[in-house]
């Protein structure tokens, strides 16, 4: 979202140029432009492998719907833009978002509101701009620490391994920066903190807790794969546990209409409607 898709104007006059498909005056310059990127990264020695702090590199953006009608030309493009990546030899892996075909090693990544569907070829990854729940206690709980999350907290339900915001902190773009003619100069996506770098609550302060609720579970989190128990029609228990003996417990109701009244470990929880309860010490 730049002004001429953050192309430089010049580039179209090359003769015989094509953007984003198979063709050899457009791979020339994405190949140098990237080159010179990964080589100014590693003259800094910021890449990851380096001891920076360069985790992921991103190849390519939301390609997925032009690959759909960009035939043949399309898919080869990508499985270019893949290898060359790959070959720059930063030491840190590459992802392509939005792209379901990604080439290995190549990382795939989720891009929509909802992506419990999303089914990664490795690392899982998901879209952080959704709707977050109220932040009530847990009838019933053993511990002080138990929360209700909404929706977003599913992703450590079903063992994803990372979370990430999209966004964290709104921003908005003005003039030519904007993303193109009748766009909104806003990219707020009614993130926590909003484009005046102020908090929105209640939002701000629930992932807050949230997240020290996640960290709390961190050791039998990293432990292994969770235990899945069912509790009732809509109702289940999502157990982690480490050698240690440290327990984690996700108590789900995906009933959307009605509250629903749970045992698990001899315990009553009563769990709201379409919720997640955290025990982080079950």
């Amino acid at each position: 979202e730049w002004n001429f898709g953050g192309f430089p104007v010049w580039l179209k006059y090359v003769p015989g140029i094509n953007f984003r498909t198979d063709n050899g005056p457009f791979k020339a310059a994405m190949a140098k432009f990237t080159e010179k990127i990964v080589a100014m990264m590693k003259s800094e020695g910021l890449f990851e492998s380096q001891g920076g702090p360069i985790i992921l590199s991103q190849i390519e953006n939301e390609y997925g719907p032009v690959e759909y009608y960009g035939g043949a030309a399309a898919k080869n493009y990508l499985s270019w833009a893949a290898q060359m990546a790959v070959g720059l030899n930063t030491g840190v892996p590459w992802v392509m978002c939005k792209q379901d075909d990604a080439p290995d090693p190549v990382i795939n990544a989720g891009n929509g509101f909802y992506c419990d569907y999303f089914s990664p070829n490795s690392l899982k990854t998901f879209f952080g701009g959704l709707k977050l729940d109220w932040l009530v206690p847990v009838s019933g709980s053993s511990s002080s620490q138990t929360v209700r999350t909404g929706f977003c907290v599913q992703v450590y339900t079903e063992g994803w391994i990372f979370r990430n915001y999209y966004m964290y902190h709104g921003g908005t773009n003005f003039g030519r920066t904007a993303g193109g003619l009748f766009i909104s100069t806003s990219y707020d996506y009614d993130a926590p903190i909003d484009e005046y770098v102020l908090l929105r609550q209640p939002k701000w302060g629930h992932l807050r807790d949230l997240h020290k609720a996640i960290k709390m579970c961190e050791p039998a989190l990293v432990s292994g794969d969770p235990t899945v128990t069912k509790l009732g029609n809509y109702q289940e228990a999502h157990v982690y546990r480490s050698k240690s003996g440290s327990c984690a417990a996700f108590l789900s109701n995906f009933n959307p209409h009605s509250y629903a009244s749970v045992t698990f470990n001899g315990m009553k929880y009563n769990i709201p409607s379409w919720s997640i309860s955290i025990l982080p010490d079950c």
